[in-house]
């Protein structure tokens, strides 16, 4: 079930919630706040919400705590609905003043695990399994340029600069704006999937041409390309952007470069992947260069 269809239901089944979901969304969207930010955290009160069948604002601190429990225990390793559900209901309290509750929500610690990356012939692997040529570009675009689902969703056809060799990301997380390199083999995929496919606006379309490509329609695509490769990691589309970073500064491009082309508003995010890979100074490029350096 998709993130707008979890909020459609719980306003449905608890009318009082459409207003406050209502003025969460367009507070959080004034703050300048990311959509898919907001989103999820909407999706994961919305999910409270039909459990309680009441508005997040009239529940007991018994309520909630037995909910936050209950996620805990059933939650995978990277907690990420826990989180999302403690930050939006911390920011709705907060909205609506209600100290109270907001006093009950537990503190969450920042994680200290490494995130799992692929190896260089894993890449190849992945990136030669899929039979449509779709998912060949879609996840060698995401790996060769580092990009965030979000940002391979949202690009257009007039973002692919050929000439530059440069993919232009446009408002992505932060509000920011960058440019990315891509190499000759993902831009030669490029001109095959845009004469062979012929999307209309955005780069991949859904199954309705002219729509974006979902989210969960990427996601299931890789799930069913790692099991076909038979990769046994534990990884997620979101492991081609940390095996982009890694990659590159193992072939020698400095902390700051891969920074830049991450997106990143911080030095400290990206100086996770120094405890993964040795970095040397080098000139920036994107690492399919390197892995096919004949193409």
């Amino acid at each position: 079930m998709s993130r707008d269809s979890f909020l459609q239901q719980a306003t449905t089944a608890v009318p009082e919630f459409k207003v406050i979901s209502e003025q969460f969304l367009r507070k959080y969207t004034i703050a300048g706040k990311s959509e898919s930010c907001t989103r999820n955290y909407l999706m994961q009160i919305s999910k409270m919400v039909l459990h309680f069948k009441c508005s997040p604002l009239e529940l007991s601190i018994d309520q909630m705590e037995e909910y936050l429990f209950e996620i805990q225990l059933n939650e995978k390793p990277s907690r990420s609905s826990f989180k999302h559900l403690v930050y939006g209901l911390r920011t709705l309290f907060t909205m609506f003043k209600n100290q109270e509750l907001y006093l009950a929500l537990p503190s969450i610690k920042g994680s200290k695990a490494l995130p799992v990356v692929f190896s260089q012939q894993e890449i190849k692997t992945l990136l030669n399994t899929p039979k449509l040529l779709k998912h060949r570009v879609l996840f060698a675009v995401i790996y060769d340029c580092g990009l965030r689902i979000s940002e391979v969703v949202n690009l257009r056809i007039e973002d692919l600069d050929f000439d530059r060799k440069q993919i232009h990301i446009r408002q992505s997380k932060h509000k920011k704006d960058r440019y990315v390199p891509m190499s000759d083999l993902t831009i030669k995929g490029f001109h095959k999937y845009l004469q062979t496919v012929c999307p209309e606006s955005w780069v991949f379309n859904g199954k309705i041409r002219g729509q974006q490509l979902s989210r969960t329609g990427i996601r299931h695509a890789f799930r069913a390309t790692v099991n076909k490769a038979g990769i046994k990691k534990n990884v997620c589309i979101h492991t081609l952007r940390h095996s982009y970073a890694t990659h590159l500064l193992e072939m020698g491009l400095d902390i700051v470069s891969v920074k830049n082309q991450m997106g990143h508003a911080e030095i400290r995010t990206t100086m996770m992947y120094l405890h993964i890979a040795q970095s040397n100074p080098n000139a920036g490029f994107s690492p399919l260069s390197r892995i096919y350096p004949n193409v």
